[in-house]
C-alpha cells in the first residue's frame, strides 16, 4: 500500500514505514507542508496513495462531498505516541484495510477499535465493519 502522510504526522514516520519495506511519503517533501485539507488531498490519488491522517476533518470533508477518493486512514491519539509505536500500530493493521482501500474507504485505527467505511458515504457514522485492532 503506497501512503502519503499527512501535516499532522511527524516527517519521520515516513522514513521508519519506508525502512520496514513500506511505501510512504510525506506531504512535506512534496511542497505542501502548510498545505489545507482540499490541497492535500487530491494530491494521494494523483500519485495513487492512501493519505493517512489524524485529523478527523478529512473524513468529514470526503463525507460532505461524497467522494470515493481518496482512500484514507485516520490514526487516533497520535499525540505524545512515539514514531516507532505509531509505525508499528499502522503496520500491523494496514493489511486488514488494504482491500478496502483499494475500493475507497476511510479505515479509523485506534488503540481499542478499527473501523472500515466504504466511499462515497453521506453519513460518517456508517462503518462497514469493526473490529479490535492488531497490537503491536
Amino acid at each position: 500500500m503506497r501512503l502519503l502522510l499527512d501535516n499532522n504526522l511527524s516527517p519521520r514516520l515516513a522514513e521508519v514505514l519506508s525502512k520496514a519495506g513500506g511505501d510512504a511519503v510525506h506531504v512535506a517533501t512534496l511542497g505542501l507542508r502548510a498545505a489545507p485539507d482540499t490541497v492535500v488531498m487530491p494530491t494521494a490519488p494523483d500519485d495513487d496513495r492512501v493519505l493517512v491522517s489524524a485529523d478527523t476533518d478529512v473524513g468529514a470533508l470526503l463525507a460532505a462531498t461524497r467522494a470515493s477518493r481518496p482512500a484514507v486512514v485516520l490514526v487516533h491519539r497520535v499525540v505524545g505516541r512515539r514514531v516507532e509505536a505509531l509505525a508499528a500500530l499502522l503496520l500491523a493493521n494496514l493489511p486488514d484495510v488494504d482491500e478496502d482501500s483499494r475500493a475507497g474507504s476511510v479505515a479509523v485505527i485506534g488503540d481499542d477499535s478499527l473501523r472500515v467505511r466504504r466511499l462515497p458515504s453521506a453519513d460518517s457514522r456508517l462503518f462497514r465493519y469493526a473490529q479490535t485492532p492488531r497490537k503491536w
